[in-house]
């Protein structure tokens, strides 16, 4: 009555039964379990401090691969000013990873941030200007120099 599953089974050839009871009781008392919880509620301020340290590494180590990542797929198309500048930031935050320095590592994964999104937007910003110039004629407009604007009246 106690348990929260109890099974039985009798063998109807020999008239043999067991029986088994699965209970839910713990095996810590009651204050072991309170201690636990007031431990739990301590420590929750440096549980969470750990956890947005670690989110920071991550979104840091994230970035330094996508970095790596455009500066060699998309490397050439790079100023060797803005090849300097992104290197030069890279380098630092990968320094700054090295070490356990949160806010160091949150400003330099800012500032590599800021000038990679520079070079994205540049790029972006030059391929749509490239796919606008391909439709474009020697006018400047649609190549088709056939247009005829017609209006439709409906005379009844």
């Amino acid at each position: 009555a106690n348990g929260i599953v109890h099974v039985a089974a009798k063998d109807r050839a020999t008239s043999n039964e067991q029986s088994m009871t699965i209970s839910g009781q713990s095996s810590l008392d009651r204050d072991i379990i309170d201690q636990m919880v007031r431990d739990a509620e301590v420590h929750a301020d440096e549980d969470r401090t750990r956890r947005e340290e670690a989110e920071v590494r991550n979104n840091a180590d994230n970035l330094v691969y996508q970095t790596e990542k455009l500066l060699t797929d998309q490397g050439d198309q790079l100023t060797d000013d803005e090849t300097s500048d992104v290197t030069e930031k890279l380098e630092a935050l990968k320094k700054v990873l090295d070490g356990e320095d949160t806010d160091a590592i949150r400003s330099a994964t800012e500032a590599l941030l800021t000038s990679s999104q520079e070079f994205g937007q540049r790029l972006y910003d030059a391929a749509a200007q490239q796919a606008g110039d391909a439709g474009m004629g020697d006018d400047g407009f649609g190549g088709d120099d056939d247009v005829v604007d017609a209006e439709i009246v409906d005379e009844q």
